[in-house]
């Protein structure tokens, strides 16, 4: 069910340690192999781009956080709460991602993928991202097993 969002009234901010708890909630609820508490204090300290969407009344919506290397960013990593997944928010996080980037004056926005999550596949390949490569075995999976991560670019 898609829905339009009123930017107006939606709070984008920048993340800080006290809303790793939250964000951490979000990433566990969405992810079967999630970011640990300390890969997000991690980003935190080293300075990375990491961006909280929430509505009106506080809730949290998504969040993504960016890398910046030389002319290239890095989309670290980028969720859309469950309950609130195919109403165009994933597409409006990597919209402030890539105004984040074009920002910091990066010339493209790198990202990897799983082969298995066909749902931000598809919401990157619709979005402009380009595969570039793949990295074998680059992600845990279940049963001690690894899975691929399919490399995307898209120019900035």
């Amino acid at each position: 069910m898609s829905q339009q969002w009123d930017l107006a009234r939606l709070q984008y901010e920048p993340m800080g340690e006290a809303d790793v708890d939250q964000v951490l909630a979000l990433e566990e609820s969405v992810y079967p192999h999630p970011w640990s508490r300390a890969n997000f204090a991690d980003s935190l300290a080293s300075g990375y781009q990491a961006w909280l969407l929430r509505d009106q009344g506080g809730e949290l919506l998504g969040y993504f956080l960016v890398l910046a290397i030389l002319d290239e960013a890095h989309l670290l990593n980028v969720a859309v709460a469950a309950k609130r997944q195919g109403q165009g928010l994933g597409r409006l996080l990597l919209n402030q991602a890539c105004a984040c980037a074009r920002g910091l004056g990066m010339e493209s926005m790198l990202l990897e993928v799983r082969p298995s999550n066909t749902r931000a596949l598809a919401i990157y390949q619709r979005y402009g991202f380009i595969q570039i490569g793949r990295r074998k075995a680059y992600y845990p999976a279940a049963n001690q097993q690894r899975e691929d991560a399919i490399v995307m670019r898209f120019v900035l």
